[in-house]
């Protein structure tokens, strides 16, 4: 472990915009969120550990909202980003209901398709509204915990979705049986996003006419005597509202994170990052695992190699805003599609550079696509432009990618795969990566032969084993 810290919250409000992303909200809106909760929370009182936890909570309330992305998708052929954007403002009458699955449902698939599409939201949509909370919240509780955050934290995720009068989901929690902070989130939740749209009255008036049903009536009552305040509107529509969020983390003194903490937050977000396809399912994690076994057989330093580690499980969180309609699709990507997935390593690069603790990681996340032949993306780098950290990351991105199922094939033998890579040597990626994964790769099968053998020796002859 090294002497690095680095502070906390910093790289929370840096990581939620990636969450905004894959909402389908504008950037900020859970850093908007943070302001507006914290506020209500100090104006009943809550003390400052409470706080602490009612803020983190704020930030990372979508933590699991990648999740249910592909099941949207498949479900309501929909664009999963502008469904979940358009869904937060539906009130939930039968009419805006009705109104808003007929408009997001199949706009782009035939009758046939559109009509099987709303008859089954027809038929099943309780159960299958409750499905997409349940794996939403679950996930987002289950992630906090992995990146060391309370269980009041957790709690606060795993409820966002409850209503005060028990209509909400999964569990129909009711009234102050539903964790004080998912109270508080859903809240700000909606105020913010009715303040996007249509600014302070439009919030007022919703949260109001759902005082008692949707929300708790006190923090209700709380929120409106505070939206009088004078400078409550003006901070929450500052360009410097991130810095003063940042400013008011609650506690005497600001929560830091090593080396090693940073490693659990990379490894959780990373589960964010491939839950947002079935397909890329433990993808971050095979593919840092690739990354190290080529960087250690090169002979890469081990504080470089734990850059590489993390690069590798954050180089996708572009993806987070791009839709499962393009991610999953099992054709050939028209030329509209091809410019969203190739836009998803800028986004990349954008998020990590405004992250202290791994802005290093931001070239890596954005040049992960590069050829050396210049043929690659974004930027279209030459040889000379592509550092050797990119070049090891791109082999073993590309390596995983061909030994996993996709949407428009099975999964590659490693031979196969290998024998791909060798096709584009020089071109498309460095022959000094490919013989360290090789060597790598026969290394390993060599100890997992290995070690059959000698199980294989135990079972015959224990005593010897022994």
């Amino acid at each position: 472990m090294t002497g690095i810290q680095i502070r906390l919250a910093e790289i929370i409000e840096a990581l939620s915009k990636a969450l905004d992303m894959t909402e389908g909200q504008p950037e900020g809106h859970c850093i908007r969120c943070c302001y507006i909760g914290t506020r209500i929370g100090r104006a009943i009182g809550l003390n400052e550990d409470d706080l602490r936890d009612l803020y983190y909570t704020l930030l990372l309330k979508d933590l699991g909202c990648s999740s249910n992305a592909a099941r949207i998708c498949e479900l309501y052929l929909a664009n999963d980003l502008s469904f979940k954007h358009d869904f937060k403002f539906v009130d939930g009458s039968l009419t805006q209901v009705l109104r808003f699955v007929i408009g997001h449902t199949g706009m782009q698939a035939g009758l046939a398709e559109r009509f099987r599409g709303l008859l089954n939201i027809l038929q099943n949509g309780g159960e299958l509204s409750t499905e997409l909370i349940q794996t939403r919240c679950q996930r987002g509780a289950e992630i906090a915990r992995q990146m060391r955050f309370s269980e009041g934290v957790a709690q606060g995720i795993l409820g966002l979705d409850e209503h005060w009068n028990g209509g909400g989901k999964p569990d129909g929690t009711v009234g102050e049986t539903i964790p004080l902070f998912s109270r508080i989130a859903l809240l700000a939740q909606v105020i913010d996003v009715f303040q996007v749209s249509g600014g302070p009255k439009s919030a007022l008036k919703e949260i109001t006419k759902r005082k008692g049903d949707r929300f708790d009536p006190s923090l209700v009552d709380a929120f409106v005597e505070l939206s009088k305040e004078t400078d409550f509107w003006k901070a929450w529509a500052s360009p410097d509202l991130e810095a003063i969020v940042l400013a008011s983390e609650p506690g005497q003194t600001a929560v830091m994170a090593d080396d090693d903490y940073l490693d659990d937050i990379a490894a959780g977000f990373a589960r964010v990052i491939d839950a947002k396809s079935p397909y890329t399912s433990g993808h971050s994690d095979r593919f840092a695992l690739f990354t190290d076994l080529i960087a250690e057989e090169m002979g890469v330093g081990g504080e470089a190699r734990r850059l590489l580690r993390r690069a590798a499980l954050l180089h996708d969180i572009g993806k987070l805003g791009v839709s499962n309609s393009v991610l999953d699709k099992p054709g050939k990507l028209d030329d509209e599609e091809w410019l969203q997935m190739r836009r998803h390593s800028e986004l990349s690069e954008h998020i990590l550079a405004t992250i202290g603790a791994f802005s290093d990681a931001a070239l890596i996340g954005g040049a992960h696509h590069e050829r050396l032949d210049g043929k690659g993306y974004p930027r279209g780098l030459s040889a000379n432009d592509i550092p050797m950290e990119v070049r090891i990351v791109s082999t073993a991105d590309v390596f995983d990618a061909l030994t996993a199922d996709r949407p428009y094939r099975a999964a590659m033998p490693i031979t196969k795969a290998i024998a791909i890579l060798w096709e584009g040597a020089g071109q498309s990626h460095d022959p000094i990566c490919i013989e360290a994964l090789e060597r790598a790769l026969a290394k390993t099968a060599m100890m997992h032969g290995s070690a059959s053998a000698q199980t294989a020796k135990a079972k015959e002859r224990p005593e010897e084993a022994a």
